[in-house]
């Protein structure tokens, strides 16, 4: 105990570092630890959300394109098949009226391909809108929380300026 004491040990002060010890550890783990886990849990809980919502929303975006796809088809069968009664319906007009008819029966078919042509534009453009503003919703309310207002604009843009390059 003696050679203890010659290099400066006290166990006095030892226990009280001990025990100096014990009561910082536990206000550091009850006051300090506790609330910043809490606060890594919380962030943490609302990344996994908000990729959660990204990912719903991503989901839902290729579901419109698919749908708009799916639109366009028909539209493009529905054409295709105005073209086809067209061109009966000049034909038939051919044979009755002769060569005065003819005229008429381009006329015909140019008016129909020119209405096709743009119920194609209309439906193209309502579905464009529609999407777009699918769209820019999902990620306003996917980056809901994560991201300032100005991010979360610029993200927006972004995303639109994409969709409308895509179509």
């Amino acid at each position: 105990m003696e050679f203890l004491e010659n290099l400066g040990f006290d166990p006095i002060m030892l226990g009280a570092q001990i025990l100096n010890f014990l009561i910082i550890f536990y206000l550091l783990k009850r006051f300090l630890y506790k609330p910043v886990l809490d606060m890594v849990k919380k962030r943490e809980d609302k990344i996994t959300q908000g990729l959660k919502d990204a990912e719903d929303a991503q989901k839902a975006l290729d579901k419109a394109l698919g749908e708009e796809k799916k639109i366009l088809s028909k539209a493009s069968e529905n054409a295709k098949k105005i073209i086809e009664d067209a061109k009966e319906e000049a034909l038939i007009l051919a044979k009755d009226i002769g060569d005065n008819s003819k005229t008429q029966t381009e006329k015909l078919l140019e008016e129909a391909k020119a209405k096709i042509t743009l119920e194609s534009l209309e439906t193209e453009k309502r579905l464009s809108e529609k999407i777009s503003t699918l769209a820019a919703d999902m990620v306003s309310q996917s980056l809901k929380g994560l991201l300032s207002e100005k991010e979360k604009e610029e993200i927006t843009k972004k995303t639109l300026k994409g969709i409308k390059h895509s179509n």
